[in-house]
């Protein structure tokens, strides 16, 4: 039989699903480094807990029927999951990537990757024609984010494909943002997935994991060599946490898509504002084509405000919504991308972006919306 969305959110595709101990209905937390064996040579089953425990299997196993992965691997944050996919990677290899990322992916390849000899190249993935001029010789991945963070910047997946196609190069998307309830980068095209599952998967800011899917076996199986051999694996109480936060996916979202909804077109309202991103906006040069790859627009909102002194103001006078980095989460948090999520962007690629000292962005969470706008009100305007 096949369930809904929300149905796998709980249960996964109940395809391996053995009895929990005791009828337990929650999967219980396995606390287990190792596992005893009943026969010599039958290791087929748990061994080692950084090889697999079984809470961390529901939790892939879950993430899997929801994103439609041959498998994923749980990691111990975001960036453990990025980290692993570099990992597939030899040196000399060439990424070509959105160049609107994630701040921490970004260090992640200047720093780390680039001295280990793997190369990037940072383009307007929204610009199909820019993007395929940037292909090498030697590239072989692409990596997308869309939308993009913090400017919301859309990518044609599809578009992506079939630059992927005609150069023989994977796809890479970090789906973090949508999640796989709005957006399932695999019916578009992509080979992997990754996500900070600290952020909406887990959703309750209150625990730091990270996702790989992958499409196809072949790949799976590099993907859990790597894993398994590094050891980024996400630890069976936080594999417990991301579980029970999956469970509401479906709720939470679609509040919080409500609640950005309302906030955006009020801030359009506001003289202080004067731009704001979000792809639910008609006028968002991306909209059509997040319309045709995405069921819904997600949570995040980011604007421009006319000073720094207004920006400053704005962070610290809000009383409900929380000044701190991270996303995703039940509770409201507005960031200052410049000085906190990008400050490792250099400032030319930053101020080329618009990410700049009036540039915030906002994090919905489950409030009301009232409450949530008058919160800004207050803090902005009086």
């Amino acid at each position: 039989m096949a369930y809904h969305f929300e149905t796998r959110c709980i249960y996964g595709d109940r395809s391996n699903v053995t009895e929990h101990p005791y009828r337990s209905i929650p999967t219980p937390i396995f606390l287990a480094s190792a596992f005893g064996h009943e026969r010599i040579g039958d290791f087929s089953s748990y061994s080692y807990s950084r090889v697999s425990n079984p809470t961390r299997s529901d939790l892939e196993e879950i993430l899997s029927s929801l994103e439609g992965a041959a498998d994923t691997v749980a990691t111990s944050s975001g960036m453990a999951a990025v980290s692993i996919v570099l990992d597939l990677f030899s040196i000399g290899d060439h990424f070509v990537c959105s160049e609107d990322l994630y701040g921490g992916s970004f260090r992640l390849f200047d720093n780390i990757g680039r001295p280990h000899g793997l190369n990037f190249s940072f383009v307007n993935t929204a610009d199909p024609a820019a993007t395929e001029a940037a292909i090498r010789p030697e590239t072989r991945a692409l990596y997308i984010e869309t939308p993009s963070n913090p400017t919301m910047q859309v990518t044609d997946l599809r578009a992506m494909r079939e630059i992927a196609d005609r150069h023989r190069l994977l796809l890479i998307v970090d789906n973090t943002f949508l999640t796989p309830y709005f957006q399932t980068p695999f019916d578009l095209g992509a080979d992997i997935i990754v996500h900070s599952g600290t952020k909406y998967l887990s959703g309750h800011n209150d625990v730091l994991a990270g996702f790989v899917c992958t499409k196809s076996p072949e790949l799976a199986e590099r993907v859990r060599f790597i894993y398994k051999t590094t050891g980024y694996t996400l630890s069976p109480f936080d594999s417990y946490l991301c579980l029970r936060g999956l469970k509401t996916l479906p709720v939470r979202l679609e509040r919080q898509q409500e609640n950005a909804l309302a906030i955006a077109k009020w801030l359009r309202e506001q003289p202080c504002v004067k731009q704001v991103y979000y792809t639910g906006l008609e006028d968002h040069p991306g909209h059509d084509i997040h319309c045709r790859q995405a069921r819904g627009f997600g949570g995040m909102i980011s604007f421009h405000v006319d000073s720094e002194e207004t920006a400053r103001k704005t962070l610290l006078n809000v009383q409900l919504i929380t000044f701190a980095e991270s996303l995703g989460g039940i509770e409201s948090l507005i960031t200052y991308p410049m000085l906190q999520t990008h400050e490792d962007v250099p400032k030319a690629q930053r101020e080329k972006l618009g990410i700049n000292d009036t540039f915030l962005r906002i994090s919905t969470g489950i409030e009301n919306a009232e409450d949530l706008i008058a919160d800004l009100d207050q803090a902005m305007n009086s």
